[in-house]
């Protein structure tokens, strides 16, 4: 392996470049706005080469799958949407909070930036003044043209400082002493905009800004354009003059429309410094004046307390399911870590257990049962750590101890040297434990940033638990919220139906007495069969009341299945419906009431069917017989011992709209219009709790909605 490979294979687990706290705190101000401006938010990133890198490394990484490069700052941030944005932001905001860097002798953070805020304007001026190139990528270029300073001094402070300090001024001498590290800075700026999958145009700019005049002679427009903002950008004469002869060289421009775009640049540079606080007439190595300490002070105070929890710990507040939790989890250490391989894992109680949970390709993280892990499984690493509720990985074993083979199994599924257990732990409750496939550099970069580490995933175990209480919670909300409307209706009921009885004795009084007066009575009989008719909706109104215990029997599931499938396939006729079932042969008999299991499948099937667009759907029906028992319960209609069965009936259509998704039972909740009153679902969740069973909903939109039912089976089985 050459040195340069070397060198490059070092750089390319470098995880942050630093950023002038003056700029974050302006980003953390422009972020915390109720509704946060996106072109304010644009224009400040894109005066600072690290936070523009980031953006434009993760807008351009795989994980977008975008089909062109984005090429601009404003491109990036509209794809990357405000969520992508702050997200960007705040970890970067923690990464200059934990700690608090410490302050170069030799090279100063600060006139890096300006240095590199001018020369992007001046690009930009020079493309858009004389029309040589598209301005807004002559920007970008200019920005990040000497980013691979930056990124040695990150990577090997204490021998590029020595080397800084020894060079000068000289910039030839500093590219000799570069080479012989293994690459020089604008090589090593060219291989990070490359894995970036930036623009080869703009990685030309970078590559190329200190080869000699006649070679650039040679180069596309873009390429001469930073090449000659660069050395007008420079604080020494020589440099400053050889740029203007090269301009009247490269573009046949004199040297008075050069000084007008130089001051222009220079005006606009100082303008955003103002703006972000910083005080550009102090530039040299060693003078931090006040207003820089007291930034990096606010930063460091203002970061520690609320940047995460803004930041990543919003998409926790506003997660609307687990899926959502472990996306936001997953999100914050791509960004903060560069960690890309994850796997969930939540304990069962049940099942004594912990299971595994994956994203699919849409995104969402789902149950995968056959990552099941006992705990049983004392030598497997995940085991110990979940257990001890301590953080443990592979790339430290005990002396002659090898990995339990589902850990060896887990390192090849998530594809990394080693996997890094961390226990999600909310309070004092164990939610499960996070997988993580790393390599050596990664392994040795989340030990660093352990304490941030901790607190993603102590947020990340907060929010879970939270979840796992709410879905707990919410059967007996449902209960108490029914008991209110049930009580509620049977008083409104009562009240009107006195009336109503009043009122029909009358009409028959009426029609009585007008028998033999020849008059038409077809009037009475309307205002009867209307009367008639409210105390029907009355009736409906109350369908979901509390009823007394159901009249049951032994139920054959397959064969009342059998029969509600051959109705409602007669009764949809032509339909482009198509049903698919799979019932397993030979199901235990239940206990329940036939006509209500009935009134549930048929309200079940119809309600799917229904929500089909005019293209039609696919609807399917599954029962199975499973030993466990139904929630560890007894009951007057099943025996525990034998099991329950389980219907699922499901589609693929459009799914339950969100307004509803949490609360589909509830009685008039309904997405159908006309006179629908949205109490199928409630009155099914009656008759399924009547019978001591359950029912469960659950819907993804654009997929399709499954139906759960579980009811015990007959003691006779």
């Amino acid at each position: 392996m050459t040195a340069q490979q070397t060198l490059f294979k070092k750089i390319s687990t470098f995880k942050h470049l630093p950023t002038l706290p003056h700029v974050l705190l302006k980003l953390i101000e422009a972020c915390n706005q109720e509704n946060p401006d996106m072109n304010k938010i644009g224009q400040i990133v894109s005066k600072d080469p690290a936070l523009s890198g980031k953006i434009m490394q993760l807008v351009n990484s795989a994980a977008f799958g975008l089909s062109q490069k984005v090429e601009t700052i404003n491109q990036a941030v509209v794809i990357l949407g405000t969520s992508g944005v702050k997200n960007i932001v705040f970890c970067a905001c923690v990464y200059d909070a934990f700690p608090k860097p410490k302050l170069s002798s030799v090279f100063s953070l600060k006139k890096f930036w300006w240095h590199s805020l001018r020369c992007a304007f001046l690009s930009r001026h020079m493309a858009e003044a004389w029309g040589l190139c598209n301005p807004d990528e002559a920007f970008l270029a200019g920005l990040l043209h000497d980013i691979g300073r930056a990124v040695l001094w990150v990577n090997f402070k204490s021998p590029y400082e020595v080397m800084l300090e020894a060079c000068g001024d000289d910039t030839q001498q500093l590219l000799a002493q570069e080479d012989l590290m293994g690459a020089t800075h604008a090589e090593v700026g060219a291989f990070l905009l490359k894995r970036w999958r930036l623009a080869p145009f703009i990685i030309d700019c970078v590559r190329y800004h200190h080869q000699p005049p006649e070679q650039i002679a040679q180069a596309l427009t873009m390429v001469q354009v930073v090449y000659v903002a660069n050395l007008l950008c420079q604080d020494t004469a020589v440099d400053t003059n050889a740029g203007a002869a090269i301009v009247n060289h490269f573009f046949s421009r004199e040297a008075h429309e050069c000084q007008t775009l130089i001051a222009g640049a220079e005006q606009e540079a100082r303008e955003t410094a103002v703006s972000l606080d910083i005080e550009v007439d102090a530039m040299d190595v060693d003078d931090v004046t006040m207003n820089d300490q007291m930034a990096q002070d606010r930063l460091a105070g203002e970061v520690r307390q609320f940047s995460l929890t803004i930041g990543t710990l919003e998409g926790f507040l506003t997660a609307k399911d687990q899926s959502s939790i472990m996306r936001c989890v997953a999100d914050g250490l791509k960004i903060l870590f560069d960690v890309k391989r994850v796997l969930f894992f939540l304990m069962d109680e049940k099942k004594n257990a912990l299971i595994g949970y994956l994203a699919e390709k849409s995104g969402r993280y789902v149950k995968q049962p056959m990552l099941a892990i006992s705990l049983k499984m004392t030598g497997s690493l995940l085991v110990n750590a979940f257990v001890k509720r301590c953080p443990m990985n592979t790339f430290n074993p005990e002396p002659g101890k090898t990995p339990a083979i589902v850990d060896q199994q887990l390192i090849q599924l998530l594809g990394g040297e080693g996997i890094y257990g961390f226990p999600l732990v909310a309070q004092e409750d164990a939610v499960g434990i996070l997988a993580l496939g790393l390599d050596g550099d990664g392994m040795r970069h989340l030990t660093e940033n352990h304490k941030l580490l901790h607190l993603l995933a102590h947020k990340g175990a907060l929010a879970l638990r939270l979840d796992q209480l709410r879905k707990q919670t919410l059967p007996r909300i449902h209960a108490s919220r029914m008991d209110a409307t049930t009580d509620l209706a049977r008083r409104v009921v009562h009240e009107i139906n006195n009336p109503l009885g009043v009122i029909k004795n009358y009409l028959k009084v009426m029609d009585m007495k007008m028998a033999d007066t020849g008059i038409d009575h077809e009037e009475i009989r309307i205002i009867g069969e209307e009367i008639s008719r409210v105390g029907r909706l009355l009736n409906k109104l109350t369908a979901f009341s509390k009823t007394d215990a159901p009249v049951t029997a032994r139920v054959d599931v397959e064969r009342l299945l059998a029969d509600m499938l051959k109705l409602i396939g007669e009764t949809l006729g032509d339909s482009d419906i198509r049903f698919a079932t799979d019932i397993e042969p030979n199901l235990p008999v239940i206990e329940a009431d036939s006509d209500g299991l009935k009134q549930v499948f048929l309200n079940l099937i119809k309600n799917a069917a229904e929500a089909m667009p005019a293209s039609g759907g696919r609807i399917a029906i599954r029962a199975r017989h499973l030993a466990l028992p139904l929630g560890g319960k007894s009951s007057r209609f099943g025996d525990v011992a034998g099991g329950h069965v389980e219907i699922v009936v499901s589609d693929n259509g459009p799914g339950i709209p969100e307004a509803i998704r949490e609360k589909p039972f509830d009685p008039y909740v309904t997405t159908k219009s006309g006179d629908h009153a949205g109490l199928g679902l409630s009155v099914a969740h009656r008759i399924i709790q009547s019978l001591n069973g359950t029912i469960t909903c659950e819907s993804v939109p654009g997929q399709g909605t499954t139906f759960t039912i579980d009811l015990p089976v007959h003691p006779g089985g």
